[in-house]
């Protein structure tokens, strides 16, 4: 009985976890992603990324 308590309690906080991930992720106010962690998600620079590699393709 305890075992089935302790499986319900990791289950329900294992949903409840991944529900506030969906909820940030679709209605944040935040730029960024949902992981919360601030990092470089939202300031990554497709286009100076292309410019890199072609730059190096012509130094080849």
């Amino acid at each position: 009985m305890v075992q089935e308590i302790i499986i319900v309690l990791i289950f329900l906080l294992a949903a409840g976890y991944l529900l506030r991930m969906g909820y940030k992720s679709f209605f944040s106010k935040e730029a960024g992603c949902a992981k919360g962690c601030g990092g470089a998600c939202s300031t990554i620079d497709l286009a100076k990324i292309q410019r890199e590699i072609e730059a190096k393709k012509a130094f080849k």
